[in-house]
């Protein structure tokens, strides 16, 4: 592994029988391996065949970037971290940290849903080990690693959901802010969003950046005219 590299990882996982991929994403460069998004629990098998595949070792992992709480993104944290044979710094937005650390709740998990918009029904989230955030991020911070990345708060599907800009690759990493269906990119998911219209507005803050690829959890890569798109989806 040599130079600076941006690579979508292909994790499957069974839902209601059906067999389906999320997509953590790894970064690196010479120095640092930054992985987006841990999985569920008990998938660390499934990362390690990934990083086999690209040639990657794990214990160069030294970084996990949280777009943010919710369980497919956060679940696999712990047992990742304590893969690496290195400290792994965790790295999220002030909002999600008391979320991906176990001192508060789910956001989309309450006794009473009625108020949140777009989610009629509350997931049901097995418990699972927790691990501290040690550094917390803001909007339009830009991280000094693999050639700098750029923190883009986009609240709605959660309080603090981030995604993140790789400038030297002109690659937007959108968390569940976008997805991808059937080779079209596509808004937040209205039936797991907190906030739809805060989620949809939250879209035009990527039309400051000129993005040629979209990595989303939630379908993989898209490539094509993402500018206009993304602006056309930030309209609603």
């Amino acid at each position: 592994m040599h130079g600076t590299g941006i690579a979508p990882l292909d994790i499957p996982f069974k839902l209601n029988g059906n067999l389906m991929i999320i997509h953590p994403v790894l970064i690196w460069d010479e120095e640092t391996l930054i992985m987006v998004d841990a999985g569920f629990p008990g998938q660390l098998p499934a990362f390690g065949r990934e990083l086999e595949r690209l040639d990657i070792s794990l214990d160069r992992l030294d970084k996990i970037i949280v777009t943010h709480h919710d369980w497919d993104h956060i679940g696999g944290l712990a047992e990742i971290v304590s893969a690496s044979a290195r400290d792994v710094e965790v790295v999220a937005h002030e909002l999600e940290r008391p979320f991906i650390q176990g001192d508060k709740m789910f956001v989309k998990k309450r006794e009473d849903s009625s108020d949140i918009k777009g989610a009629p029904t509350k997931p049901q989230i097995q418990p699972f080990a927790r691990v501290k955030v040690n550094r917390v991020v803001t909007d339009g911070e830009v991280l000094p690693y693999c050639g700098g990345i750029t923190v883009i708060h986009t609240p709605g599907h959660t309080p603090g959901h981030i995604c993140l800009y790789h400038k030297e690759s002109r690659t937007l990493i959108t968390g569940d802010a976008l997805n991808v269906a059937d080779g079209n990119l596509i808004g937040p998911n209205p039936l797991y969003t907190h906030d739809l219209e805060m989620a949809t507005e939250s879209l035009k803050k990527l039309s400051l950046f000129h993005i040629e690829t979209v990595i989303c959890y939630h379908g993989g890569l898209f490539q094509g005219d993402v500018d206009t798109r993304i602006a056309e989806l930030a309209k609603g």
